[in-house]
């Protein structure tokens, strides 16, 4: 009895410990969140202020736009299918585009992940360096490199190759470090144990475990970069993005050739959210049976 006696009060004790810190996590988010729509609410106001148009007047008028696109697509819809087939080298271009960035992005996020692992990073002193500059990649958006990737080299699907190549480098960097800490270090220190290379260790330690992961975040991501790629087209970046800013840039009488190009978009990226999404379940949970 002395020891149920002795246990109870340490229960109690745990209880209004756990109560009273649940109340303070409660009152610490009703504060950050009351802040944030208070932020928010004063951000709305003063850009509505700055604006050249009241959002309350505009607000109104937020359909006239996709209206006059449908009605001038509706009366021209013979056209549809020429519009779709003189565009889709255009759509090739922009898949190019993200095909080949985030290639080339998962392959410096695949060696960004490693160095900044720790036990499987070659220079363990330099892991914060290579954390940081994932960091710069991921934190810069695609167009503000593409904007500067532009005016030096020019227009055109370089740029744009570039610049997502380089976020999706530090965005997959990030993500395959996560996955690196929850692989097994068993293979490669058998691996060390024999004198081999650093290189030797990770393609045939660290990568068979990881490779799965790695190729479902790099599909993922490749659907995220058809999305960038086109909205790169915007800045004149080349691909499907460029010729629907011609479109909508040059107004009535071309707006059936906007209908078109929004039509392959949203085809082609339901398409590959779709196949993506099979492919990323058959690596992860296996084919079912």
């Amino acid at each position: 009895m002395a020891e149920l006696t002795a246990v109870r009060p340490g229960i109690e004790d745990i209880r209004q410990h756990y109560t009273a810190h649940t109340q303070r996590k409660r009152l610490y988010g009703g504060i950050l969140l009351a802040v944030f729509v208070a932020l928010m609410a004063a951000g709305f106001r003063t850009a509505d202020a700055r604006n050249a148009g009241s959002f309350a007047d505009g607000f109104t008028r937020i359909f006239d736009y996709p209206s006059e696109v449908l009605a001038e697509a509706t009366e021209k819809a013979m056209e549809l299918p020429g519009h779709l087939v003189h565009f889709f080298p255009a759509l090739v271009e922009t898949l190019n585009i993200a095909a080949a960035s985030t290639l080339a992005g998962a392959v410096f996020g695949t060696l960004l992940s490693l160095m900044a692992t720790r036990g499987m990073a070659p220079w363990p002193a330099l892991i914060p360096l290579f954390r940081r500059i994932s960091d710069i990649c991921r934190a810069i958006p695609e167009i503000v490199i593409a904007l500067v990737l532009i005016f030096v080299l020019g227009g055109g699907p370089v740029p744009a190759m570039i610049a997502i190549a380089i976020h999706t480098a530090g965005a997959l960097g990030k993500l395959f470090s996560e996955v690196n800490e929850n692989a097994s270090l068993k293979p490669v220190e058998g691996l060390t144990s024999v004198g081999s290379t650093w290189a030797q260790r990770m393609t045939l330690g660290v990568i068979p475990q990881v490779g799965p992961n790695y190729v479902s975040y790099a599909l993922l991501r490749f659907e995220i970069n058809i999305r960038a790629s086109a909205i790169l087209g915007f800045v004149g970046a080349g691909g499907i993005g460029y010729e629907l800013k011609n479109a909508m840039s040059w107004g009535q009488g071309r707006y059936d050739e906007a209908a078109a190009i929004f039509v392959l978009l949203f085809v082609t990226i339901v398409a590959v959210d779709q196949l993506s999404g099979s492919l990323r379940d058959r690596l992860t949970h296996g084919a079912k049976a």
